[in-house]
């Protein structure tokens, strides 16, 4: 029996069950993609996008990464969300860390291990920048859960950014930049009070202190 063969079984008997369910479910889906959001995620098997929104395929589009970082020289995530923004006109983009990111854990400690420690450095500039606020928490342990927070809100902040989002809020389209985080332990999602849909909401984003606001799960 070949190791991946578990996974080819569990496909058929989804396959077969979504079929059971909804007979045209497949040709549906594969004649259109017009989702209206997307979902820029850590890539940790333990966050998967469409079922924690409880979507079904073809209602929300995906890009992930490690710690879920939007940087203008990522050539993959610009694409993607230059796909999503331009062609199929998502209206919203959400940005979702997680708590329990092995990612920011290993920014935040400093750790090595190797090539993905240049990718971290982005999470670590944003430990730098508040590195006051986060010495205000009891210990580590919340410290790395504020980070998570704290980095949501600034790939928000690099996400609307981008000439992607400005150049659609220039034209006039509906577009929103969410920050969420996500709660391995319990299944939520929470919303971190930030929320931009227009140059003038990016302009206020910029101002805002946000690691004395509200947006703040865990004030110290």
């Amino acid at each position: 029996m070949h190791p991946l063969d578990p996974l080819f079984k569990k496909n058929r008997e989804w396959s077969e069950n979504t079929h059971k369910r909804d007979p045209e479910f497949f040709q549906t889906l594969s004649r259109q993609q017009a989702p209206q959001y997307l979902w820029i995620g850590c890539s940790d098997s333990r966050v998967p996008a469409n079922e924690i929104c409880g979507l079904l395929p073809g209602e929300i589009f995906v890009h992930r990464n490690v710690a879920n970082i939007v940087v203008h020289s990522d050539l993959n995530c610009l694409s993607v969300m230059q796909y999503a923004v331009d062609v199929l006109r998502v209206k919203h983009i959400i940005v979702v860390g997680h708590y329990g990111c092995g990612g920011v854990r290993a920014a935040f400690e400093g750790k090595k291990f190797g090539l993905i420690d240049n990718w971290l450095r982005h999470v670590q500039d944003v430990a730098v920048q508040h590195a006051e606020h986060l010495a205000c928490y009891p210990d580590d342990s919340a410290r790395i859960d504020r980070l998570c927070e704290l980095n949501v809100i600034a790939q928000v902040i690099h996400t609307a950014q981008t000439t992607i989002v400005q150049g659609a809020w220039e034209r006039g389209q509906d577009l929103a930049v969410h920050g969420w985080v996500y709660g391995l332990k319990d299944g939520l999602v929470r919303n971190l009070g930030i929320s931009l849909s227009s140059a003038d909401d990016f302009v206020q984003a910029m101002k805002t202190p946000w690691e004395k606001s509200s947006a703040s799960l865990q004030n110290p």
